[in-house]
């Protein structure tokens, strides 16, 4: 096998020697931060999904690595392989005991009848695909399935979040990003965990950094979890774009159909949903972890709403005024409800959780720091979403009280009007008005009461054809104009 190169041991462990294939290992500890986002796929020798026959070479086996491709291969164990094409930039990792040597595939009956054996292109694997990450336990191990989910932007992941590649794993993946930086809290990389700054530019600065990570976005680690108890924001909204197109690549360029007419849009996920949304206004004493936890245990974990999933976060929505969407945006809590009901049923356990929450809060409200809740609701049942807005129970007195008093006031202004203890300059009253009373002769000039221009009453006993007698005055009073003031 004339491209295979000689091997020789370091530190405990086998390295090839290739001229423009950079090649290490190290003996690394497990990471031992607590790891909220872990990705999944890898450029491992061994990952039978890596080759383009689906199988992992064998003795009579041509192994061919794209030349221009560059590749970082972790290799756990020994093989026996027909010849070798290696790529002019890359690494192989070797386990210890990891080796390759040459063989005519005449002791490996399994082999088959042998072949060209291609490495996969790994170049199209971006960090903005919420497919190639899951949600992990501090241990590295996968979160069991429970009644929390994310929203799409949160599934890649959030600038506070600890990122994980899994030990004895190498990659290569995609960064391209419309932010000009994507921060972090920590990342863990083949075992080691890099929290701050300093170790993580010392890192980028290594040999294996530029084979694993490309593109135009930055990795920046900052060392600093949420500092803010209520929760923050993701921080991947720019990207929202980039990640529902990964999304829609995966499920055949489009939408699942809904089964409500009206699907919601919540913010940070990329498909219509039926089910229930709830935007929460809130005060600097909210919790939202205590907040959830709470939600799951009086409400998600009742049998009777089994089937529904909650995903709950700080959001920024972006403020609007007449029809225009202003630069600023509020930030607000966004609880998104689903279940897995299907047909007319589609979202009503959804609703109906949605309605226990609101209910809560017109409760509870204040005590939890939430001031008022809006919701939305879309089910297979209804033709179109349905709005509704509670705030707490102490505004909700306040506005009702506040109501009454304006409409005391009203009715009190109409009664002294009606009295004539008030007037009202140029004030006309509508023609209906003239139909509820019957027509009154103008008063005597000595008469201080009120006539309304707009009457028009012709004294009972005027004829319009002859000339008007002179003791008979036909005149109009003018309610600013007081007769009594010019008599001395």
């Amino acid at each position: 096998m004339p491209s295979h190169p000689k091997a020789h041991s370091r530190a405990g462990s086998q390295c090839l020697s290739l001229t423009g294939l950079q090649c290490f290992f190290c003996s690394l500890p497990g990471a031992t931060a607590a790891v909220y986002k872990q990705w999944i796929p890898n450029t491992n020798f061994e990952t039978a999904s890596n080759w383009d026959k689906g199988r992992v070479p064998c003795a009579r086996d041509v192994v061919h690595f794209e030349k221009d491709k560059v590749v970082s291969v972790f290799v756990r164990s020994p093989h026996a392989l027909t010849d070798m094409y290696l790529p002019l930039n890359g690494e192989f990792v070797l386990a210890s005991g990891a080796a390759f040597t040459a063989s005519d595939g005449s002791w490996d009956p399994g082999c088959d009848s042998g072949g060209t054996v291609r490495f996969a292109d790994a170049e199209h694997r971006a960090w903005f695909d919420p497919t190639l990450w899951q949600d992990v336990l501090s241990s590295g191990e996968p979160r069991p399935s429970g009644p929390i989910f994310s929203v799409d932007e949160e599934r890649v992941p959030c600038r506070y979040d600890d990122v994980i590649f899994p030990p004895e794993t190498s990659f290569r993946i995609n960064t391209d990003s419309s932010q000009p930086v994507i921060q972090l809290r920590s990342i863990s990389v083949m075992g080691q965990e890099l929290n701050t700054p300093s170790s993580w530019a010392g890192y980028l600065q290594g040999p294996s950094a530029s084979l694993q990570f490309h593109g135009n976005g930055t990795l920046q680690v900052t060392g600093t979890g949420c500092p803010d108890k209520s929760g923050c924001a993701c921080g991947n909204a720019l990207d929202g774009p980039r990640i529902c197109a990964a999304l829609l690549r995966a499920s055949g360029s489009q939408c699942p159909e809904p089964a409500c007419q009206s699907p919601l849009q919540p913010l940070g996920h990329c498909c219509g949903i039926c089910g229930a949304t709830i935007n929460l206004d809130f005060t600097p004493d909210f919790d939202l972890q205590k907040y959830q936890d709470r939600l799951v245990q009086e409400l998600l974990s009742q049998p009777k709403y089994a089937g529904v999933r909650m995903a709950i976060s700080k959001v920024h929505k972006a403020q609007t005024s007449l029809g225009i969407t202003s630069r600023s945006s509020t930030p607000l809590i966004q609880i998104v409800l689903i279940d897995d009901r299907a047909g007319a049923q589609a979202g009503t356990a959804a609703e109906q959780v949605a309605a226990d929450i609101m209910d809560s809060i017109a409760q509870h409200g204040e005590a939890l720091g939430i001031s008022s809740g809006k919701m939305e609701v879309a089910t297979g049942s209804t033709a179109s979403g349905q709005v509704g807005i509670h705030p707490v129970s102490k505004i909700t007195a306040g506005t009702v009280m506040g109501l009454l008093f304006s409409l005391l006031l009203l009715g009190g202004i109409l009664f002294l009007y009606r009295k004539g203890k008030l007037r009202f300059p140029a004030l006309r009253l509508s023609r209906s008005w003239d139909r509820l009373e019957d027509p009154v002769p103008p008063a005597p000039a000595s008469d201080k009461g009120f006539d309304n221009p707009v009457f028009n009453v012709e004294p009972p006993d005027a004829d319009l054809g002859e000339e008007t007698p002179k003791d008979i005055q036909v005149f109009y009073l003018n309610p600013l104009y007081d007769a009594s003031e010019t008599e001395t």
